[in-house]
């Protein structure tokens, strides 16, 4: 549930247009707002990377107490200068009518090969809220890693992912030496760190 609001936290849209419409959109909104002072801002010309809201699981084997992560390509990585090959939990964007625990399900399947027992929902956070619309509903995903790992994804979508299935300790060291940086995946590891004895007996 979100906070609820402060005295003064009001907005209203004075204006919207489509900045830009390509295989993502933006917006150009323009937005007056309360003052904690009080009165109202000046009028704000904000633009908005929109590309829907997403899902996320986190593919966890209690019995062998290892997680299941995937890496490829990613764009947005290469032009912030990083390396542009990550580790990242399995995730997509919500299509028409699906709900956020349907895309995890499916998402597992077409990038990692992976069946879904049972999801436990952790977060439903917003992913860059200065400049971006998106939100993602994290799970963790109950799953049999014995068979687990290869080359996945959908070709007509150009993805070309390896899933790796790995020890929770070692993920563990890998988030401490900073070599996971998605932050939905960091969210979702840091979650099942704290919760993990709890998560184990509840699914042994």
């Amino acid at each position: 549930m979100a906070t609820p609001p402060l005295p003064n936290e009001t907005v209203e849209l004075v204006e919207h247009e489509v900045a830009f419409q390509g295989y993502f959109r933006v917006g150009r909104y323009f937005f007056r707002h309360g003052l904690y002072q009080g009165g109202q801002s000046a009028i704000l010309r904000r633009e908005v990377f929109e590309r829907g809201h997403a899902a996320a699981v986190l593919p966890y084997d209690p019995r062998r107490d290892e997680v299941v992560l995937i890496r490829q390509f990613r764009a947005g990585s290469y032009v912030a200068g990083r390396h542009p090959f990550t580790w990242e939990i399995v995730a997509g964007i919500i299509e028409g009518d699906e709900s956020p625990e349907d895309l995890a399900r499916r998402e597992a399947v077409e990038e990692a090969s992976l069946d879904i027992r049972e999801v436990i929902p952790l977060h439903d956070v917003i992913v860059s809220p200065g400049a971006c619309s998106e939100g993602c509903v994290i799970f963790l995903g109950h799953v049999d890693t014995t068979n687990a790992g290869g080359i996945f994804g959908l070709e007509s979508e150009g993805e070309n992912i390896l899933v790796k299935v790995l020890p929770f300790a070692e993920v563990r060291t890998m988030l401490e030496h900073g070599e996971i940086d998605n932050a939905i995946g960091v969210i979702a590891l840091q979650w099942l760190a704290l919760h993990r004895e709890e998560v184990r007996a509840r699914w042994r």
